[in-house]
Parts: C-alpha cells; structure tokens; sequence
C-alpha cells in the first residue's frame, strides 16, 4: 500500500459555509483512504498553526483570508488549493461560489414574488459580497428596476449594534414593499434586526433573503431567513480531488473553478407575493406551499373563487407567466434540490413532485434545465458520480 499522504486542512469550523466544505473534502477522503489529515480548530480568519511551520506534510487546502495565512503558506514547495476568495496569493488554483448564480437566484425569487423595489445589503470587506452586489443590481437594473445599495460609514469597521442602527437608518428611507438580498445570512439577521426595530413587517413590507443558508441562523433568525443553498460538499470535494491530482504530480496552473448553488431554502421571511391580487396571491401560495405537485389549474382557479381564464389572465399580467408555467417551475425547483442533496431514484423524486411518469420528468426536465437529470445529479453530486463508477453503494436504479 502506498504511504498516506499528509494534508493540512485551514479551514474554519466556525461556520456552516466552511464546514460544508469539511464534509466534501472528507467525503473524497473517505473514498481514497490515503490521506493523513492535520486540522486545527480555528475560526474565520485567525492566525495559522503554530505546527504550519515546521510540518512536512505533502499538500494543502486553505482558506486565506489574511495576510498572516499567506505569509505562512507562499514558502511552502507543495501542492495548495484555495477555497477563499480573498485571493491572497493569485497563482494558486481555488474554488469558490459562483456569485453571479447566486445573484441570478436572489434577482428571480423577488421579482417572481412580484416586488418593484429592491436593494442590496452587504459587506465590502468580502470580495464576494462586492460580486454578488454588482451582478444582483445589474439584473435587476436589466428588468427595469433600480437597486438601492447599502454603504456604510466606515466599510468593516462598523460592527454589532452599530451595524444594525446604520442598516436602519438606510430601510427607513427606501420605497416600500421592498425585497432585500443580504450578501451572506448574518448580514440577513442584522437587517431583521433593523426592521424589528423600527417596526416594519417582515415579510409584508420588507422582504430578506440571506445567502449560504446557515440553518441554525435560518431557523433561529425572527421570522426565519429565506437563503440560498450553496453546494459546500461539491465545493470542498473537488478541491480535494484537484489537491490529489496535483500531490501525484499533474499540473494546474492558476485559475478559479465557479461552483453554482444548489437553490433557495425558502422560509418566512421572503414567504409573501408583493402584488395587489388577492385571487393570484392565493394561487401562488398553494402552488409553493405543495412545490406545484398534482396541483391542476382548473383546482387553483376554482380555490381562488375565479374561472381559469381570468386567473391566467391576471397570471400573465401581474407576474408575466401562466399558472401551468408556475406549477412546473415549482416542481422542478423541488426535482433540482432531490437530486442535489438526496440518493432517492428519479421515480422516487417524480413521486415527490407530482409527475406520474419518470419519462415525462426526464423530458420536461431536459427542455427546461438544459440537461438531463443523470446529467444534473452528477455535476451536483461529484462524490456519488465517483461511487457509480466504482460501482458502489450509490449505484441505485434510475
């Protein structure tokens, strides 16, 4: 048996993003059964190991996040993946979120919710709450709407009750009903804060929607927190499979891998349709309250008290699509989030979502996503792509 290799893991296990990233490198792990891992308890942004400077070890992943963690790791001769995007030290390869996906995600879950104000809420001290800030304005600028930016008084200096105090003052002066995406969740807990403070309605009037869907956040924040689901597992498991690569001597030159979010974990604080209908927003709740499974037009416009051709109307004109068009969306945003964080069989999940064929999934899947759900599952899912091959476990009926 070849000696294990000896890798060092500075990741923070302080927050759920970083310890999403732990469990897609162990998964890897797992698999390979070569590697010697070194960890040390650490939180965001600390100081490296004392043990850093005189290990031998044979390769690295890392988050830099400070100058204090590159100094330490831009001497080393072995193999380093970056899973930050501080970019401290430019030449090595890193992974990280893909920020316009995760605008693009934020931009689409308010305006499907019918606002016309909105804003950003986020963190300049972060490179990636600057990139989710100029994609989410731009495409929401691209649908015709303004976006409202927070900027605080003294970027990464202002902290805790003074943060909060500053993002009132900024809510209290934009339009309202507005929908608000907070560049990372705990950026969405101070914005609750705010409008707790001031007395505005969550959902009602400001709607919040968090990023990287911290649960123990989500679930505690007051109304709990919308966010959105980034693929930490997939994220922390290609790292290590590039690591590997590069510890058996293949080159990688610089450059930076994008790994799209899963979706919207959604909760109350988003949980709201900004449009004046009452019969629509009925229909719009039922549809997302079952993730449009079974559900049938005829049924909706017949809760709602209307005929189906006046709720397709009003559809139309309020929200730009059809009531079918709603139900489908719903169901596959429900098939894309099985296939990315469960092994159910593909007849499992049309059992789930309402499709009384898996052919029929497969193709309405295809023509809609752009692949097919093998396709999807496995890009998702690097660590069970990697099981079926191998002819493992994972390997269940389609």
């Amino acid at each position: 048996m070849p000696k294990p290799r000896k890798v060092a893991l500075l990741i923070e296990s302080s927050n759920a993003y970083a310890r999403g990233l732990l469990r897609g490198i162990e998964s890897y792990v797992r698999e390979q059964r070569r590697w010697r891992i070194y960890l040390a308890e650490q939180g965001r942004g600390e100081q490296p190991p004392a043990w850093l400077r005189d290990w031998d070890g044979d390769g690295v992943i890392a988050r830099i996040e400070n100058s204090a963690i590159a100094r330490a790791l831009a001497p080393l001769k072995i193999p380093i993946v970056d899973v930050s995007a501080a970019r401290l030290l430019p030449k090595l390869p890193w992974f990280e979120t893909d920020d316009a996906e995760f605008a693009r995600l934020a931009a689409e879950h308010l305006l499907e919710r019918g606002f016309t104000n909105f804003a950003f809420c986020g963190d300049a001290q972060f490179n990636w709450s600057t990139w989710r800030e100029e994609h989410f304005t731009r495409l929401i600028r691209a649908a015709g709407r303004a976006c409202h930016c927070f900027q605080p008084s003294r970027p990464g200096k202002v902290t805790g009750e003074h943060i909060i105090d500053e993002i009132g003052r900024w809510l209290t002066g934009l339009p309202k009903p507005l929908g608000v995406f907070a560049c990372y969740d705990l950026r969405g807990l101070q914005v609750l804060d705010a409008c707790r403070r001031l007395g505005l309605v969550v959902p009602d009037e400001i709607a919040v929607l968090g990023a990287d869907n911290d649960d123990l956040l989500c679930d505690l924040a007051d109304p709990p927190l919308s966010s959105i689901i980034p693929n930490t597992r997939r994220t922390g498991y290609e790292a290590a499979a590039l690591l590997d690569a590069m510890m058996a001597g293949k080159r990688r030159r610089a450059g930076v891998s994008l790994i799209p979010p899963i979706g919207i974990a959604t909760r109350q604080s988003t949980e709201v349709l900004a449009v004046p209908d009452r019969h629509v927003a009925h229909a719009v709740r039922q549809i997302r309250e079952g993730s449009g499974k079974g559900l049938r037009v005829e049924e909706l416009a017949r809760a709602a008290g209307i005929s189906r051709r006046l709720l397709e109307g009003r559809f139309q004109k309020l929200l730009g699509r059809s009531p079918h068009a709603e139900i489908v969306r719903a169901q596959l945003n429900r098939v894309k989030e099985l296939l990315a964080c469960t092994d159910l069989t593909l007849r499992e999940i049309a059992d789930r979502t309402g499709f009384q064929h898996v052919e029929y999934l497969s193709v309405v899947f295809k023509k809609k996503i752009g692949i097919p759900p093998s396709q999807y599952r496995s890009e998702q899912q690097p660590h069970r792509r990697r099981q079926v091959g191998l002819g493992g476990s994972a390997a269940r009926p389609q």
